[in-house]
């Protein structure tokens, strides 16, 4: 069981500690730096980890170091602990920051860059994953235990496809919670009370979720088995088609996956 330090103790940051010391990780094992002193304390009381305010007196026995910071000031931190980084594996759950810029800033090639989505928060996230080429296989296993605590894990052959997993999983629940929005404004506007509006177009999209998960069939095939010919659903789905729904959820992610490029070229310079 290695050392493992948090640089931030927030949302994110949190659920990953609770998935490692859930899954049996030693809670005295893990260290947490954050300037906030009530959320170190909400972390000790809540896990036993270790917290400190000091990012450097965190990572000192750290084989570990998870960067859980803002991106904004990912420069600051990792040049202040640069001095401090030896051969610890840096995992960075921080968006729009590419793997050069945090070797250059830390003086370390064994890098891990994690883009996380909002779910983890309840331990029914998604990570893609990309690692440099210094970081060794036992060192990926470690990443991925450590993550899988907040989900499932997928690994990417290119640090470009950070993007598209941005775009698709990263930004992909507020996608979810627009239509889910929809559904329940024309439940109210055909007579339906929000309270019970609400209630089955949640249940809904769960039970949808949970079939395209556990079904051996496709969305599609799923989708098609739920369109009878002529019927109610149907006609639904024909007036989403008709609308462009396809091309405009195809522009949609394609903008937000240009939108993460841009951040990554403005946070690393």
């Amino acid at each position: 069981m290695k050392k493992i330090a948090f640089i931030g103790g927030g949302n994110m940051a949190t659920s990953l500690i609770g998935g490692l010391v859930n899954n049996g990780w030693p809670a005295e094992h893990i260290t947490v730096s954050d300037p906030s002193v009530e959320q170190l304390a909400h972390l000790q009381q809540t896990f036993g980890v270790r917290t400190s305010q000091d990012n450097a007196a965190a990572v000192a026995e750290a084989a570990v170091i998870v960067l859980a910071v803002k991106p904004q000031v990912m420069q600051s931190v990792c040049l202040a602990l640069a001095a401090q980084v030896q051969q610890q594996l840096i995992i960075s759950i921080a968006a729009g920051i590419p793997c050069a810029a945090i070797s250059q800033w830390l003086g370390s090639q064994t890098v891990i860059r994690c883009m996380p989505n909002t779910p983890a928060l309840i331990g029914a996230g998604i990570s893609g994953l990309f690692a440099t080429a210094a970081v060794s296989a036992e060192q990926q296993q470690l990443a991925e235990t450590i993550l899988q605590g907040a989900g499932q894990v997928s690994w990417l052959t290119e640090e470009a496809q950070i993007d598209a997993v941005t775009a698709v999983s990263g930004s992909g629940p507020a996608y979810f919670f627009l239509l889910v929005e929809a559904m329940i404004a024309s439940g109210e506007q055909l007579g339906l009370s929000r309270e019970v509006a609400t209630q089955l177009a949640q249940q809904t999209a769960l039970g949808a979720a949970k079939m395209l998960v556990q079904s051996p069939h496709d969305a599609a095939t799923l989708r098609q088995q739920v369109t009878s010919p002529q019927g109610t659903t149907e006609a639904a789905i024909n007036t989403f088609l008709d609308g462009g729904f396809m091309a405009l959820a195809e522009q949609a992610i394609t903008a937000a996956a240009t939108r993460s490029q841009a951040l990554a070229q403005q946070l690393s310079q």
